[in-house]
Order: structure tokens, then sequence, then C-alpha cells
């Protein structure tokens, strides 16, 4: 269960962040973390479905790994973040350990497309996709082999960059035994259930 003393730590790193972005003109050094309403919801979503295995591509400074990892910790589950850039890793493991969650999760520096090839079929209850927009069209095949059925994939920023996340939405509408749809929370959630 989700103290409120845990959501004001969530809220004031937010905060934190959003500042110290704020007086950064390069995109690269930016932390980039989603709006904690975003990270209420991605809790909500895998807290609800009893996610254990959770996935997450783009850690960042792990900001949503932090979200993620609470809702694990409620269903005695674990997330594994990719990114294939390693520059905030040592943000995203003193967040975890500042909050007590770094037991459960594997932070990972690797591409998503070879990590996720390497995965056998099925094991994932939750992904997060928050990473380069381009490469989602070519990581949807292997998502579509990794997730088991009845699992969700959340898609950030549906809204805020909506002609580099058409290709990936559109491909997943045409895709048979998916059910999606975006929320305007945080930067828009494009929620997908595999519904098989």
């Amino acid at each position: 269960m989700l103290q409120n003393d845990t959501l004001e730590q969530l809220r004031v790193l937010w905060q934190e962040g959003e500042a110290r972005d704020a007086n950064l003109t390069s995109a690269s050094a930016r932390w980039r973390m989603i709006a904690p309403d975003a990270g209420k919801f991605l809790y909500q979503l895998a807290r609800a479905a009893g996610a254990r295995r959770i996935v997450e591509i783009g850690t960042a400074s792990g900001y949503s790994t932090l979200w993620l990892a609470l809702a694990a910790q409620s269903n005695q589950g674990k997330v594994t973040s990719l990114d294939n850039a390693g520059d905030f890793r040592a943000v995203a493991e003193s967040r975890l350990a500042a909050f007590g969650l770094a037991h459960l999760v594997r932070l990972e520096t690797v591409e998503a497309a070879a990590w996720l090839s390497a995965l056998e079929a099925g094991p994932v209850d939750f992904l997060f996709l928050d990473a380069d927009r381009s490469s989602y069209p070519a990581l949807w095949p292997q998502i579509c082999r990794v997730l088991r059925p009845g699992g969700l994939l959340v898609m950030d920023n549906a809204l805020s960059h909506p002609q580099e996340c058409a290709p990936f939405i559109e491909q997943v509408l045409a895709t048979d035994g998916y059910l999606a749809e975006t929320y305007p929370i945080g930067k828009g959630q494009f929620v997908i259930l595999k519904d098989e």
C-alpha cells in the first residue's frame, strides 16, 4: 500500500527534477521524468493487474522505475529496467536505494531489442515503454512474443509527441488480439491489453 509520506517523497523528487531540467538546454542531459499522475496511473495498473514480472524500456533517471518497483513490491514481483545508455544509472540506483527498492529492480544497460529477443515467450505481465519512440515499431513483434495473454503495455508520450508515436500506434491498432486506448494522463498514456 502506498503511504502518504511515500507519495509526498515522490512529488518532491519530481519537483526537484523539473526544476533541474528547466535549467538545461540539452535534451539528452535532462532527467525526463514522467509526471506524478502518470506514475500513479502506472502503479494502479500494475498493482491491479497483479503484475509480478515488470519490464521497463527507458530507465533514464529511474523515476518511473520507482513507481513500477512500488507496484512490484506489493505484488511480490520484480522489475527489469532497460536503457541503452548508462548516463543516469547512478541517479537511478541512488533513488532506488533511498526508497528501499533496490533489491526489487535489475538495471540493465542494453539495447531493448537484443534483450527482448533473448527472452522466452510470454513471461512479462506489464511493460512500460518510454524510450526512443522511433524504435517502437521494430520492437513490437518482440513485445507481442514476450507479453503474456492478459498482459499490459503502457507507452508514454502519446499526446505530447503524437507524430513520433503515430507509426507505433497504427501498428498496434492493426494487430488482432490487442485492445488499446490513449488516456490523457501525464503526457498521454497509450495502454495496450493483450486480449488473448
